[in-house]
């Protein structure tokens, strides 16, 4: 049985802890500075709990949730590594590009496994739009375009929203498309928030497919959408409902989705990664990719600037 350690029990965290207490892994323990929320949780789930995440790691854990802020992911990750402990941390991979690399780096040096949760991957729709893109049943790809957009939550202060929110968009059409992003142009700007609030993000790829994201945190209500035109069709997905339509020149068709919690799904590939070798559920590249690009779009609407990836 897996020992699993969560370091970091905020609202993520917490949801981790949910999913791993019923998952046939032994959950021995969580961290966090908040003594509160600890005491909650871990009565909640009956595992012990930590105010310091290096006493969880003295207890033995084979892999750890990196659940904390963005800017502590280098320092975390660099201390479970030295103890050679496997890691699943949440997007993004780190708060800078240089210390992504160097995560990713010392993992493979060390020989330690490590994936990073962009959940939105597992979201049944985008599993299933995933394959018929795949199996060519859209045609080529022409645009993508994704809305993503709410009310502001005050808990997020380390990173804008180019970050939180834009980088699923990010990640999401460069895994649907199996490319990489070439090119990025956003603009944006801050009214509520230190950092940026309100993007939009226009990206190109190798196959001259083009990317738009829209994203605030100024809209009262919540959409989660994206729309992918091809040549053969278009397809539209509903991320909150789990809903995927297809429309050709004849028909609209709604994808047949099992609704699943998208962590669920991607805890159980991250745990059998662990147990079978298999390839990580999202690499360490792929999160560096999409960090890097993001970090690209803050630099763009900045200097009002296209910019090369």
């Amino acid at each position: 049985m897996i020992k699993f350690g969560v370091i970091g029990a905020g609202a993520m965290g917490g949801h981790h802890i949910r999913n791993l207490s019923t998952m046939g892994v032994d959950l021995v323990g969580i961290a966090d500075i908040d003594k509160n929320r600890l005491s909650q949780l871990s009565d909640t789930y009956d595992t012990k709990s930590f105010l310091d995440y290096k006493e969880l790691i003295k207890e033995g854990i084979d892999a750890a949730i990196v659940a904390v802020p963005t800017k502590l992911h280098k320092s975390v990750c660099d201390y479970l590594i030295e103890n050679g402990i496997d890691i699943l941390v949440e997007k993004p991979i780190a708060d800078t590009v240089e210390n992504g690399q160097q995560i990713i780096e010392k993992a493979r040096k060390e020989d330690i496994k490590l994936s990073v949760g962009h959940i939105e991957r597992f979201n049944p729709a985008i599993q299933k739009l995933k394959e018929l893109i795949t199996n060519d049943a859209l045609g080529k790809v022409v645009t993508m375009s994704s809305k993503r957009v709410g009310p502001y939550s005050p808990r997020i202060r380390d990173v804008g929203i180019i970050v939180d929110l834009g980088v699923h968009d990010i990640d999401i059409m460069s895994f649907l498309l199996g490319d990489k992003i070439k090119t990025v142009y956003a603009t944006g700007g801050k009214r509520i928030h230190p950092f940026e609030d309100f993007a939009t993000i226009l990206m190109t790829f190798g196959n001259s497919c083009t990317g738009l994201i829209d994203t605030n945190w100024h809209t009262p209500h919540k959409i989660r959408s994206l729309t992918v035109v091809a040549d053969k069709g278009i397809a539209e997905v509903d991320y909150t409902a789990q809903e995927l339509t297809l429309y050709d020149k004849e028909w609209r068709k709604d994808a047949k989705i099992e609704r699943k919690e998208p962590l669920a799904i991607q805890l159980n590939c991250f745990i059998n990664y662990l147990k079978n070798n298999t390839l990580p559920p999202v690499s360490g590249e792929e999160g560096l990719h999409a960090l890097e690009v993001a970090i690209s779009a803050i630099e763009s609407y900045r200097n009002n600037k296209i910019v090369n990836i």
